[in-house]
């Protein structure tokens, strides 16, 4: 029996030990390390040929939000996540607004098999969804609708306040975003603005700046106006 209890907790220790070595991460050391990588994964899907839909209708997103890196992880017990950062339009000007961040986490992402990491757009395409990312905490597809973007030039979207769009190794698609949690990243907005920010300030008060997001900025707008 004693045997059996150090066994057992020779193998919980080696679960524990599997969920710390590959519990994901934010992935980025600083909040303006994640922008420069939002842009990098924003020209990548603008560039995409499957992405068609995607460019030709982000004028129509009352807000985009970029995830570089969801990561799935653990080991026995799962686990996926990652940081984005979300800009929003200016239903008037047109105007992007400058970053704000956020985490996304779940249990465990619909990966599709042998994928361990993916980049992720979020569009939001309704007020509700833009309300739901102004709160502390969301859960997508229960506190706000969310389906896979279309493919294609094409194909049309589903009525939902939230399009997701992957890419995973270079393949469109294979990850479901559904039951993912959402919470705003207070300290990195924090820490990016140089003073203290809520989303509200970043987002709809546009109370703060800074130049580094310029090229982020710049780069959905020009695709907006094509």
């Amino acid at each position: 029996m004693k045997n059996r209890i150090v066994f057992i907790t020779l193998l919980t220790a080696l679960a524990l030990s599997g969920c710390a070595t590959t519990k994901p991460s934010n992935d980025y050391g600083r909040p303006g390390e994640l922008v420069d990588a939002a842009l990098v994964t924003f020209n990548n899907f603008s560039a995409d040929p499957n992405m068609t839909w995607f460019r030709n209708n982000i004028d129509r997103a009352r807000a985009v939000i970029i995830f570089p890196r969801v990561v799935r992880a653990g080991f026995v017990f799962g686990g996926s996540g990652g940081s984005g950062t979300m800009l929003l339009r200016d239903q008037s000007t047109g105007e992007w607004t400058y970053p704000a961040f956020f985490s996304m986490g779940k249990g465990s992402f619909g990966f599709q098999a042998g994928v361990d990491v993916a980049e992720v757009v979020l569009m939001v395409m309704t007020q509700r969804g833009v309300d739901r990312f102004l709160s502390p905490s969301f859960q997508l597809g229960a506190d706000a609708s969310v389906a896979a973007g279309p493919v294609g030039a094409g194909a049309s979207a589903a009525l939902s306040d939230i399009l997701s769009f992957s890419r995973a190794r270079g393949v469109f698609g294979g990850l479901s975003v559904e039951g993912g949690v959402i919470n705003p990243r207070n300290e990195w907005n924090s820490a990016y603005y140089g003073r203290n920010v809520r989303t509200v300030d970043i987002l709809i008060s546009r109370s703060v700046s800074n130049p580094q997001a310029n090229g982020l900025r710049a780069a959905v707008a020009r695709k907006a106006a094509q």
